[in-house]
Parts: C-alpha cells; sequence; structure tokens
C-alpha cells in the first residue's frame, strides 16, 4: 500500500515530509519522491529505493519551498522505474498528484485525455489525474471545480494529494476507499496515509471519510462532499496513541491487523484490468493442457482455483506444487502448454525455476502476482496484480484470499469466453463476488471470540486433522499451513472421503479433527466422515453454515459461518483458520510476526 504524506505551513517543507516518508516505510515499497513549489515552480526529486538511500543521492530533504507533497509507492500499474515513482505531473509541470489506490477506469479517461493532446511518460494510472485537471482547467474551469471535477469521474480507489505551482497556497486532498488523515497544527496543516507520518508534529487530527476532498491551507481546513459539494464541518479528534501502535492502527501484531484489512483488499482484488483478464482468459482458452504452478500458500490457492475453472469452464486445469513440477510434467510439455504462475512476491525461486524450464520449452507463461516489476511480471506473456497490498507477518492472509478471488473472476471469464456458462448464473456468481469483501468483515467480527476459544482448547493438542471435500480441501490444506507455520503443531490435511485410508487408523479418544463443512453437494458424506470419526472418539470440531443444526448437533465445537456460492468457500471458510493459527501461537507463547525458521519470500531452492 502506498504512503502519501503532505505539509503547508511555515516551514520549510522537504525535511518535514522526508521524516514523515521514513515513518511511512513500515507500508512497503519500491520507490519513492518529494516535490515542493518554489519560486512558481513545481521542483521533484524521485527515484527507486529506500527513502534514505534516494536522498543521499538526490538531497530530496533540500527542496525548497513551505508546501509539498510526498510519496512512497507499491506498485500497481507499471514496473518499479524513476520514470513511474510519484509525484506525477501534467503537461506544463504546474499540477503535480501523489495517489494511493487502484483507478479502474483510467485507460479509458487515459485514451480521452491522448485524443486531447495531452503527452503522458509513465505507465502509472496515477499520470492521469494531473492531466485531467489539467484540461479542465484549459476549459475555463477554477482550480477548485477542475479538482471536483476530475474526482466525479474517477472509479476506483483513490487517496490523493494535488498541488497548483499557480495557486502555491493550497493542497488539494481528496479520499475513496484508500485511507488519509489530516493533522492540525497551530499554524501549519499535515496531511498523510497514516497518523504514523503526523505524531511527530501534532496529535490533533480529521479523520477524512469516504467521498470527501479537502482544501487545506496553513490556516484552516474546508472538506466538501465529491458527489453534491456540500460542505462539512467537522472537528479534530485528539489522539492518545505512540508511532508503534499507530504502525499496527491498534492492533498487537501486523498479522491481525492484515487479517483484518481482508476486506479492503478483497475489495482491490475485484479492480483487476478487464483488458488484462480478457487476455489472461483467451490465453488460457489456447491451451492444450493448463498448470496452475505456486508454492505454500499460492499452491492452495491454485488447488482451490482448478475447481472454480473446471466446474464453471469445463476447463481442466492442474495445481502444481512448483517444486514438483519437472520431476512430475516436465517431460510432457510443450507450444501447446499454458502454465499460469501465482506468486505474491513474483520471485520465488521454485516457481521461477519451474517457469525457466518451461520457456525453454516454449510454454505459454502467465502470471498472477503482488509484485509489480518482479521477475514474474518480466517473464510473463500476461499478468494480473492481485492488488492486496504488502504483507508483512510472514505468515499469508492476504495472499491467499485475495489470489483465490482474481482467480475466480478468471475462471468465470473464461467461461463466458467458452460459451459454457448462463447468463443467469454469471450474474448470480458476480453479484457473489460483490458479496465477498463484506461478507469477510462480518466473518471476521463474528468468529473473532469463538477462535480465540478453540485456540486455548487446541492448544496442547500433538496433532490435528483438518478434513474438507471439493473447494473445502483447499481450505483445509491453507489451514494446516497456517497452524504448523504459527503454533508449530503438526497438522494433516486430507480430502474427507480419503480419511478412511489412513487418518483413521490413529484416531483415538480426543483427537481433534476439524472439518470444513460448507453447505453444498458433499453436504451429507461430510456428515457420513464426521460420524465416523466421532464413533472411533473424535473431538469433532465443524466449520459449517450457521444454520445447519444437524451438523451442529454432531459436532462437539461448531462455527457458523454465512452461506456463500460453493466456488467462493476458501475465501470464506478459510478466514476462522487465520485466527484460530494466531491465537494458537499467542496461547503458546510464540510471535505471529515472527514464526521461526520461516521468511516472507523463499527466493533460494
Amino acid at each position: 500500500m502506498c504512503g502519501i504524506a503532505g505539509y503547508i505551513g511555515p516551514g520549510r517543507a522537504a525535511p518535514i515530509l522526508l521524516k514523515a516518508l521514513s515513518r511511512l516505510e513500515y507500508r512497503g515499497y519500491d520507490s519513492a519522491g518529494i516535490c515542493t513549489i518554489f519560486g512558481g515552480r513545481v521542483l521533484t526529486r524521485k527515484d527507486v529505493g529506500k527513502v534514505a538511500e534516494i536522498n543521499s543521492r538526490l538531497r530530496m530533504d533540500e527542496l525548497p519551498g513551505n508546501i509539498g507533497i510526498a510519496h512512497t509507492r507499491w506498485a500497481t500499474h507499471g514496473a518499479p522505474s524513476q520514470v513511474n515513482a510519484h509525484p506525477h505531473t501534467d503537461c506544463t509541470g504546474r499540477i503535480a498528484v501523489v495517489h494511493n489506490g487502484v483507478i479502474e477506469n483510467f485507460m479509458a479517461l487515459k485514451k480521452e485525455l491522448v485524443e486531447a493532446g495531452h503527452l503522458f511518460s509513465s505507465k502509472t494510472d496515477t499520470e492521469l489525474i494531473p492531466h485531467m485537471v489539467e484540461e479542465y482547467l484549459k476549459r475555463g474551469s477554477d482550480l477548485t471545480e477542475a479538482f471536483m471535477r476530475t474526482l466525479q469521474r474517477l472509479e476506483g480507489s483513490y487517496a490523493l494529494a494535488l498541488l497548483d505551482a499557480g495557486s502555491p497556497d493550497i493542497l488539494l486532498v481528496a479520499r475513496k476507499e484508500s485511507p488519509l488523515v489530516i493533522g492540525i497544527g497551530p499554524d501549519f496543516k499535515m496531511v498523510a496515509s497514516d497518523i504514523t507520518a503526523l505524531l511527530d508534529l501534532t496529535r490533533d487530527v480529521v479523520f477524512l471519510q469516504n467521498g470527501e476532498a479537502a482544501f487545506i491551507r496553513s490556516d484552516g481546513v474546508k472538506i466538501l462532499r465529491v458527489d453534491t459539494g456540500a460542505e462539512i464541518f467537522r472537528e479534530p479528534t485528539r489522539l492518545d496513541i505512540t508511532v508503534e501502535m499507530a504502525e499496527k492502527q491498534g492492533y498487537p501484531h501486523y498479522m491481525l491487523k492484515e487479517i483484518y484489512e481482508q476486506p479492503e483488499s478483497l475489495k482491490n482484488a475485484l479492480r483487476i484490468q478487464e483488458v488484462y483478464a480478457d487476455l489472461v482468459a483467451e490465453l488460457l482458452d489456447r491451451g492444450r493442457q493448463i498448470f496452475l504452478l505456486g508454492a505454500g500458500t499460492s499452491y492452495n490457492s491454485c488447488l482451490a482455483a482448478s475447481y472454480a475453472f473446471s466446474s464453471l469452464a469445463r476447463a481442466a486445469t492442474y495445481p502444481v506444487i512448483a517444486s514438483e513440477f519437472i520431476s512430475n510434467y516436465g517431460a510432457s510439455i510443450g507450444a501447446d502448454t499454458v502454465i499460469l504462475a501465482v506468486s505474491q512476491s513474483g520471485e520465488t525461486a521454485d516457481v521461477l525455476n519451474a517457469l525457466e524450464y518451461a520457456r525453454l520449452r516454449a510454454c505459454t507463461i502467465l502470471g498472477i502476482t503482488n509484485t509489480v516489476g518482479s521477475t514474474l511480471t518480466r517473464i510473463s506473456r500476461a499478468y494480473i496484480l492481485q492488488n492486496s497490498g504488502p504483507e508483512i507477518g510472514v505468515a499469508a492472509t492476504k495472499t491467499f484470499t485475495s489470489q483465490v478471488l482474481v482467480l475466480s473472476q478468471l475462471a468465470l471469464r473464461l467461461a463466458k469466453l467458452r460459451g459454457k456458462i448462463a447468463q443467469y448464473e454469471i450474474d448470480e456468481i458476480k453479484s457473489g463476488l460483490k458479496k465477498v469483501p463484506e461478507m469477510a468483515g462480518e466473518v471476521l467480527d463474528s468468529v473473532r471470540l469463538k477462535m480465540r476459544e478453540v485456540a486455548e482448547k487446541l492448544a496442547d493438542k500433538n496433532t490435528i486433522f483438518l478434513l474438507g471435500r471439493g473447494p473445502a480441501y483447499s481450505v483445509a490444506a491453507e489451514g494446516r499451513l497456517k497452524i504448523m507455520e504459527l503454533s508449530y503443531t503438526p497438522c494433516i490435511a486430507y480430502p474427507a472421503g480419503e480419511s478412511k485410508h489412513g487418518p483413521i487408523s490413529v484416531i483415538q479418544e480426543g483427537t481433534p479433527v476439524i472439518f470444513i463443512a460448507p453447505y453444498d453437494d458433499n453436504r451429507r458424506l461430510n456428515i457420513g466422515s464426521m460420524m465416523e470419526m466421532k464413533a472411533r472418539g473424535a473431538t469433532i470440531i465443524s466449520i459449517a453454515d450457521r444454520d445447519d443444526r444437524e451438523i451442529e448437533e454432531i459436532s462437539d465445537i461448531f462455527v457458523g459461518l454465512p452461506r456463500v456460492h460453493p466456488l467462493l468457500t476458501p475465501i470464506i471458510y478459510v478466514l476462522p483458520f487465520q485466527l484460530l493459527a494466531y491465537y494458537m501461537a499467542l496461547v503458546k507463547g510464540h510471535d505471529p510476526d515472527k514464526p521461526r525458521n520461516l521468511a516472507k519470500s523463499v527466493t533460494v531452492l
């Protein structure tokens, strides 16, 4: 997630903004920049790298001027580079913008601007914003009107700050879904993506709400609704919080913070660019063989997606653990093979090793990643971003749910392309997809205390079994991974139908067996498996439909979730396991942000 900072006041802006950027580094970024207004001009210094490294090369903190904006960028459009780093300016160099979020309709808006004669220098969606303001100014609007008219045309998410060299006494900001806060000082004002960047100077803040813009001068703030232009009056809030607490937004650990960011990251995962999604679907359709390639959590998301591709598009896809790909399938691949590789970092060594082997055999390589400019984006014929923002916690949470949501959208597009699905089914699934972010928030709030109780009961167990059928098996696999990573408790995940071929032989009195049992076509079979385990003394823990009274009666512990389309089960049903793993780590005295022997990105074979 990008970081934004802005300042207007009596002091020089650049040193203040540089310190703010250092406070925002924890959010993750690939490039950074600062611009100020001085002498009627916008002065900009930006580059790829860490804030301190860039400053040592470019001396960003020496920029003159008492108004400025700054940015740390996590790439979502355009690879990390100096030209793609923020701030971005218009054709005249008069208007500068920094932006966090994803502009969904940027391609259509950019086409309009290019036809009107505007020249773009970057590959970002952000750059269209200063050009749009420039265009409205050309047509006779004043700065306020030009800014508001631009905002009214933007679709997607944004938090942004804008400067105009012709109006050096005002800072313009707005937000939609992406966070933005205004710091209030006696003779200065600041803006930032979060309060960590403000706490050194002020604890009096105004939180900008969705769909609001603010016009900020050193002596005052005017807030307007973007849609109506109505003015809003809001008193500042006095904060009593430390910088460390602010970085975690009040959560005790980054992992818990990131678990609760999933409603937002899922919204962003729905914002895949249609032109790229259509291209990936077309290339998938050409494949005689389609492999879904990943490692760890990303493999589990591939496993979940394989059910969606089969059910919706009637496409047989093979989810493969990356380290096993060459041994298992290397001799059978060729020019008619399509490989969709999934990697949060885009740098996972086992994935890249398999793709290099496949590339030399003329396979079509496609990608899903969270990191623009990664090796995966460079070697893929086409790729899609999962848009989940950086994860600081080592155990992936946002990664799994965002990847599954992106893959589900791809499966639906491929189904439509192949004519394998009726329009009413498309509409039904699309409606379900749109509800996922809100449903995720509801589930996290409703099961948090319950999963803490379950964690306390499981913390001293030597082994835990997780069983599921169909898409729910991918939940068992991902749940197992999270519990092992954080609590170090041995876990065994099995397809529930296979439980009689091994696991049932080691079940004894009190052995915990967790069933992932949504209300789907496998329900009766799941009940049969539960009864088999219960008859041998297992403690039955069910994650199931909250209205399924029969399963609730069978279960020793019952966790009820809202009903969801079967193919979206992995996204919703994995959430309790993320919380369970987190709380098991706490109960056992482990740090959930730093599990032993693990790294965020595995870049060695």
